[in-house]
């Protein structure tokens, strides 16, 4: 699956949770997540969608362990079932 296709689905499955998954672009900052969840209960967390198989950059790690640090989920999704996983990881328990 393109990187693009799986993009739209996870898009669409987090919206079918109830939350959105907007677009992540931070000028001055590359390695930055793409996408920001927002999620239903004021939660929110990012993920970093790649083709699959296809290894986080560098920046991308650094950026990774920075949010993680500071108490934010941060999961890289590279086919649809990491997208399985992540909508069964932040849904409501």
């Amino acid at each position: 699956m393109r990187e693009s296709a799986l993009e739209k689905k996870f898009r669409q499955s987090v919206e079918r949770i109830g939350g959105l998954a907007p677009k992540w672009t931070s000028p001055g900052n590359r390695g930055v997540p793409d996408r920001i969840v927002i999620l239903p209960g004021g939660r929110v967390a990012f993920a970093e969608l790649k083709a699959p198989g296809k290894p986080l950059e560098p920046l991308q790690r650094k950026w990774m362990k920075r949010l993680q640090a500071r108490g934010h989920q941060v999961f890289k999704i590279d086919s649809e079932d990491d997208i399985e996983r992540f909508i069964q990881e932040v849904m409501p328990k």
